[in-house]
């Protein structure tokens, strides 16, 4: 079939469209859609780029339905549910992590789901200092020590992701079990998927690694600080 071929069976088809509401509707629907997959082109951001996706599948689904066009219909009433069901499940992590860190609470219930799952025995090493770190951990129950500092994980506390934005990404303390221990990780790959498709997610991530360290600051400054009641020596 030649271009004018196609040409003209296409305007004959669109004017047929054009004949009953029905069919006003569909190619209205069809414009709308295709408007919305321009658009998508200009977002940078995951959940914005999923609700524009979820938009012109919407408009296809009627434009399939309507004007009869069945394979249209097909594709995008499978890919529907699967960009409303992707869209949730950022706006759900969004949520929990935002909430998380209102209420300071570090316990990492939100990153859960993305996370694999170890039994330690007593003495065993998750890292040592040097390391290249690779993995961010929360403790589900037992006990973990940073050798080096003394400095004691309890259970619902995340540790190790600050080592990710370090510009060697090394680790500079050595975490070992100090009793038998459940501990859940999350490899590299998947945490920079989270944080950059959803920018909210990684300002929460960040905004609670700064708290984080703060706290570390304070703590230091702490053990830093000199008695001011000790009385001095005689002169």
């Amino acid at each position: 079939m030649s271009n004018t071929e196609l040409l003209t069976a296409a305007t004959a088809r669109f004017a047929e469209l054009l004949s009953h509401p029905e069919g006003v509707v569909a190619v209205i629907s069809a414009l709308l859609a295709g408007a919305l997959i321009i658009a998508s082109t200009i977002v940078k951001t995951i959940i914005p780029l999923r609700w524009l996706a979820v938009g012109s599948n919407v408009g296809f689904v009627i434009y399939g339905a309507l004007g009869q066009a069945w394979m249209v219909l097909a594709l995008h009433a499978v890919l529907l549910p699967v960009n409303l069901v992707r869209a949730w499940q950022m706006h759900r992590l969004t949520r929990r992590v935002r909430a998380s860190a209102e209420a300071a609470d570090l316990s990492g219930v939100w990153l859960r789901p993305y996370m694999k799952q170890r039994k330690l025995k007593a003495g065993s090493v998750l890292f040592r200092a040097g390391d290249l770190a690779d993995r961010l951990y929360f403790l589900v129950e037992g006990q973990v020590e940073i050798v080096e500092g003394g400095y004691q994980i309890k259970p619902g506390q995340i540790f190790g992701e600050i080592a990710f934005f370090a510009p060697d990404r090394m680790r500079t303390g050595t975490a070992r079990c100090v009793r038998a221990s459940t501990v859940m990780s999350m490899d590299e790959t998947t945490f920079k998927q989270l944080y950059f498709q959803n920018p909210e997610f990684g300002f929460e991530v960040v905004r609670m690694i700064a708290g984080r360290l703060s706290n570390d600051v304070r703590r230091l400054q702490q053990r830093l600080q000199p008695d001011v009641d000790e009385p001095k020596a005689p002169a």
